[in-house]
């Protein structure tokens, strides 16, 4: 594996190896819930990454606990990531995780910086930071606790339920700062979720978290996403996915369309022709121009859960954006604009 070659996202330390090859633990653990996983843990050099500044995600910085991911959706655009490791981008992503276990003091040490100012930080917008792995490496305590100490806003995206693990150190955070939270349910199909998602939470579940954060108020919102062509789209999938969505207690919904990077638009190919082979040429027609479904497509998918939404009392909010958690009240009325149709970068 190239671990001395993976380099930081910024022009300072490109050159600069995130870390050595001989600081990887590789450790398996025979429990049911991590059998044929394969755990590289290993002490990064870094832990705040920046956005390019050619990303169209609303945030400057990221932090990601981990490599890989055991949810395994077939979709997932950060696949291609594995490859610079040398680490394969199918089943290897799903099974080959690396932990970055001193991710907590690395931020901790980064926001006491006097570098640093304070800017908004986004987590799980790359691989799930409460993901399986998370319940044993328990790294988010400590990143959350270090956000809390700087009083740094912070927000979350997530498609796991670990997250009400650390109900208690959000709410103290949210005293401080601004805290954002979202959960990810595209569909609440359970045959899809079964073949695509195979790794993560039920449907229903993750919107049991959203119903348990905002019962102890913490708003919440939803990601719809992703909507997926001929596949979860029609009407009457819609209404229903935004009337769970809604009957959960969430503060806003936004959808977002599928996209197919190169090294998930593979992996999701594949796996169409395996579950779906009428879908191939569809699809090798919608996504004829790149990565992206057409911009009519999104249009039409992000007017139709809007007109859902609000039928069912809920209203949009910007994909990315922070929310103040103590008090979900009525929205702002910038807040209220249309969102963008892009996708985020997790899905």
């Amino acid at each position: 594996m190239r671990w001395d070659q993976l380099a930081e996202n910024s022009a300072r330390a490109r050159d600069a190896a995130l870390f050595d090859a001989d600081a990887v633990t590789t450790r398996t653990f025979d429990t049911p819930e991590f059998r044929g996983v394969t755990f590289h843990e290993i002490r990064a050099k870094s832990i705040v990454n920046r956005v390019p500044g050619a990303s169209r995600m609303p945030f400057e910085w990221t932090v990601n606990p981990y490599r890989g991911c055991t949810h395994a959706c077939v979709y997932c655009f950060a696949r291609k990531t594995h490859s610079y490791l040398d680490l394969d981008t199918g089943l290897g992503f799903d099974s080959q995780i690396v932990v970055k276990v001193n991710a907590p003091e690395l931020l901790r040490r980064h926001l006491a910086s006097p570098r640093w100012r304070g800017e908004h930080i986004a987590m799980g917008t790359n691989v799930d930071c409460y993901q399986r792995a998370e319940g044993r490496y328990r790294l988010m305590p400590g990143i959350i606790s270090a956000l809390h100490d700087h009083a740094n806003p912070f927000s979350i995206l997530t498609k796991g339920t670990l997250i009400l693990r650390d109900l208690d150190l959000l709410r103290r955070a949210s005293e401080v700062t601004e805290v954002g939270i979202s959960v990810s349910v595209g569909f609440t199909d359970h045959e899809l979720w079964r073949t695509v998602e195979p790794g993560t939470p039920a449907p229903e579940r993750r919107l049991d978290v959203v119903r348990t954060l905002t019962g102890h108020g913490i708003g919440c919102g939803v990601l719809m996403a992703p909507v997926i062509p001929f596949l979860s789209d029609n009407p009457a999938q819609l209404r229903a996915t935004v009337r769970a969505i809604a009957a959960s207690g969430a503060t806003s919904v936004t959808p977002l369309v599928l996209h197919l990077r190169p090294g998930a638009r593979e992996w999701f190919m594949a796996w169409l022709e395996r579950n779906h082979p009428h879908l191939v040429r569809r699809y090798e027609r919608l996504y004829a121009e790149g990565a992206y479904a057409p911009k009519w497509y999104q249009r039409r998918i992000t007017g139709q859960v809007h007109a859902l939404a609000q039928e069912y009392g809920m209203g949009p909010t910007h994909a990315g954006l922070p929310r103040r958690v103590p008090a979900p009240g009525p929205e702002a009325p910038e807040h209220r604009a249309e969102p963008t149709v892009t996708q985020l970068t997790l899905l």
